[in-house]
């Protein structure tokens, strides 16, 4: 009888077993699970959420940098949060240190927009990486050649044989080249020392190099703490400040990305009507003086002329660029910059939002 018992009990169990499995592969084919939940190994996650909800992103993901005020104004109230709110898309914000990291950040899909140098993003797209620069939000002079309070270096022709530091793939670092050919030198004649932007004014500050090649905010505060001179400055060669947006996102996203773009004007205009209030975002923001704030965003950051939408202006700018791409050896052989330089600005999405 036992043995009965058992066998009644074993069948019983292994039916319940059965139904469980029928049920769990029924479920299976009609889930309505979120596929935002459910991503394959090796996926993004936001990647694969914009992939299964439609017309929406799960999230718009951005990057944020003091060298883009626009942005920190835009983080520090939340207004694409509250543009996103009835959608029920989320924002995600990244920290850019310089615009490589932007890059990089666009390049491996961590961000949906990169706020760069236009230089910077013309080497990516170069390099395939797949943006777009489709907003400009400052004509900066964020950028020049610098050297220490007690250095008597006065012009660039010193510096030959010299350590000169810069963050390779960004403004300054273009920047440097041009004026080393201004100068009748190449990136041979000086010895680069490869920083990021404020890694270099720390070692100019220790005497570990002879020059650096800044950004702001890093280098008003050098100015204004360490006494730094800045002995060559040009702002024609400090190519914009560029909004990059990767191509699958324009592409999926033609309303959101406009949307973007309307709040990042509206935040550029915010600022040149609230100054004061701007310059203190950007020094709680980046934990600098309230007197550096003030000189990179009054003295070094131009938002009212050529800013906004990408034109012929961003054009003029890049075009001495490409050359140095192929001389410098910045990009591969068979790479072509000037087609990538047109390919690079897609200004049909803030023509619609800049007034």
């Amino acid at each position: 009888m036992l043995n009965n018992r058992f066998r009644s009990l074993f069948s019983l169990i292994t039916l319940v077993l059965l139904t469980s499995l029928v049920l769990a592969a029924c479920g299976d084919a009609t889930s309505t699970t979120s596929p935002a939940k459910t991503v394959a190994a090796g996926a993004s996650p936001a990647a694969s959420a914009a992939a299964t909800t439609g017309n929406k992103p799960a999230e718009v993901r951005l990057d944020y940098a003091y060298y883009n005020p626009s942005s920190l104004v835009l983080k520090k109230f939340g207004w694409l949060e509250s543009e996103f709110a009835a959608d029920k898309v989320g924002v995600k914000w990244v920290l850019s240190t310089g615009s490589n990291k932007a890059n990089e950040f666009v390049s491996g899909n961590s961000v949906d927009f990169g706020s760069t140098a236009g230089a910077a993003a013309l080497l990516a797209r170069t390099n395939n990486v797949p943006l777009k620069t489709v907003y400009i939000y400052s004509k900066p002079e964020w950028t020049a050649l610098a050297v220490s309070a007690n250095s008597t270096v006065t012009k660039i022709e010193q510096l030959k044989g010299k350590k000169i530091a810069v963050t390779r793939g960004t403004d300054p670092f273009f920047f440097l080249l041009r004026i080393l050919k201004d100068g009748g030198l190449t990136q041979q004649d000086v010895e680069i020392v490869n920083l990021q932007h404020p890694d270099g004014r720390t070692a100019l500050q220790r005497g570990n190099v002879d020059a650096w090649v800044g950004l702001d905010p890093h280098m008003a505060a050098a100015e204004l703490e360490d006494g730094a001179k800045l002995i060559t400055r040009n702002i024609d060669y400090n190519t914009y400040g560029t909004l990059n947006a990767r191509e699958d996102f324009l592409k999926q996203y033609p309303e959101y990305t406009k949307k973007v773009l309307a709040q990042y004007e509206r935040a550029r205009l915010w600022i040149l009507d609230h100054k004061d209030e701007a310059a203190q975002i950007l020094a709680d923001e980046a934990k600098l003086s309230l007197a550096v704030a003030k000189k990179e965003l009054f003295e070094r950051t131009v938002l009212d002329k050529n800013v906004g939408i990408p034109g012929d202006a961003l054009q003029s700018a890049l075009k001495p660029v490409v050359p140095i791409l192929i001389a410098e050896k910045l990009v591969p052989d068979d790479a072509n910059p000037t087609k990538a330089l047109e390919q690079l600005v897609d200004a049909s999405f803030a023509n619609q939002v800049v007034k």
